[in-house]
């Protein structure tokens, strides 16, 4: 009898002052401030007897909004286990979008969370503050640069100031995006960029200067003066056994990114479209890491005494017994004089890639910085080597007829930022005296081209 009344006392003393445990509280946010839209992660944690509350304000003056409040059921005093809630996990959103009377200047997220209290105690709630600046206007804009005129599958510069604030900017384009970088020569805040309108899209109105600040304030403006549509034209190639039978295996052997379909032309077709598809991607990959700097002086050269076989942007569509196989973009010039023909660089810069390239066989990219490359394809041998620096007019490799190529020519494109656009522009030196040298000026490593 004196051991149960000891026992119910030891109880009733539990009961009566076994609090839980100051819960753990954590705040981050995915922004450094609150602009448009800012989530915030909380994570509360009381794995004892668990959470008793939790609740999520934002705070500015006179501003006081619940994001979140939430009651829990704790374990009672007495129990050593059962079911609790030791930890939460959530996320909340604040910003200009949300709360409408959000101002400049600070705000605060506040996170109190309490445990579950004893009879005769009950511990005051752990309170995480996080303070966050709040900034609602978009960095400022200002183009510097006149007579933007572009054609469909060409280039073009702009130049441009941002405001203080600006963290990224450049000209979007649909899902294409050329990076801004500084203006050599100009202020803290003068910038440029080249920038493509793409072959397969007539809309000058999807070409915007962008900027944004680091918590998702952004401006977009359109700026091209001019735009000239120059339709995709039209080609039928006629696929046969023995064409397939002799591009198929070699691409397959050096790429094992494809699996053998076991069909020569479910391989065809996966190497024409899948490979393909691959190669562009790692075409923008080596654009994103493009030199910032101007590695070439003069206008680029074409392949010598070379002969047009197929223009830039033709869409082939590819027929195989008299049926339609398939349709794809041809994104460059094939050239072609007299066999293994030495193929010069078009213009000074860094050997990038030099291997063979899937659909392309073997092949060169060279960097002319800022995000400019040129591809040289179909080759027959390479004279170059990755991360070489190579001269305008230097020997890179042979012409050839390795990849999917069907006869001995040079595939020759230039990319800016992963982008096929039109050689001819660069081979132009009005157009590059009309398009860089009058918008950059000081800028270039170079009075004028020639």
């Amino acid at each position: 009898m004196v051991l149960l009344v000891a026992l119910a006392a030891v109880w009733l003393g539990a009961a009566a002052l076994r609090p839980g445990k100051a819960p753990a509280v954590v705040a981050t946010s995915d922004l450094p401030g609150i602009g448009p839209l800012t989530r915030v992660s909380v994570l509360a944690s009381e794995p004892d007897r668990g959470l008793a509350r939790l609740k999520i304000e934002l705070v500015q003056q006179d501003l006081e909004e619940v994001l979140f409040d939430q009651e829990y059921e704790p374990l009672a005093p007495w129990s050593f286990w059962g079911e609790r809630t030791g930890v939460q996990d959530v996320v909340v959103e604040v910003g200009r979008d949300l709360q409408k009377g959000l101002k400049e200047g600070e705000a605060v997220v506040r996170v109190s969370a309490w445990s579950a209290p004893a009879w005769l105690r009950r511990r005051a709630p752990t309170v995480e503050e996080l303070v966050l600046p709040v900034r609602l206007k978009a960095p400022l804009l200002q183009i510097l640069s006149s007579q933007h005129y572009i054609a469909q599958g060409g280039a073009e510069a702009v130049v441009y100031r941002v405001g203080a604030t600006s963290v990224r900017d450049g000209v979007e384009v649909g899902d294409w995006w050329f990076p801004g970088y500084p203006l050599p020569g100009g202020g803290d805040q003068d910038r440029f960029a080249l920038f493509a309108a793409p072959y397969d899209s007539s809309d000058p109105t999807a070409i915007r200067l962008v900027t944004a600040d680091d918590v998702g304030n952004s401006f977009g403006r359109s700026f091209v003066d001019q735009f000239f549509s120059r339709p995709m034209r039209s080609d039928d190639v006629r696929l046969s056994e023995a064409f397939m039978a002799k591009v198929v295996p070699e691409i397959l052997a050096q790429s094992p990114e494809i699996s053998d379909q076991g069909d020569l032309l479910a391989n065809y077709l996966a190497i024409n479209g899948d490979l393909r598809r691959m190669n562009g991607e790692t075409l923008a990959e080596l654009g994103e890491d493009s030199d910032a700097a101007f590695a070439w002086n003069s206008v680029f050269l074409p392949m010598p005494n070379a002969q047009v076989m197929s223009a830039f942007a033709d869409h082939r569509t590819y027929r195989f017994n008299g049926e339609v196989v398939d349709q794809q973009d041809h994104l460059g010039f094939d050239l072609a004089s007299v066999k293994r023909a030495s193929i010069p660089a078009a213009n000074a810069g860094r050997v990038v890639l030099a291997r063979y390239f899937g659909i392309y066989g073997y092949s060169v990219v060279v960097d002319h910085g800022y995000g400019l490359q040129s591809l040289y394809a179909h080759l027959s041998e390479l004279r170059v080597a990755e991360g070489e620096t190579v001269e305008r007019g230097q020997a890179v490799g042979a012409s050839g007829e390795t990849g999917l190529a069907g006869g001995d020519h040079l595939h020759f494109t230039m990319l800016l930022h992963g982008l096929a656009i039109s050689p001819k522009e660069w081979w132009d030196e009005h157009w590059l005296q009309d398009r860089l040298v009058r918008k950059l000026g000081d800028s270039l490593p170079f009075e004028s081209l020639h």
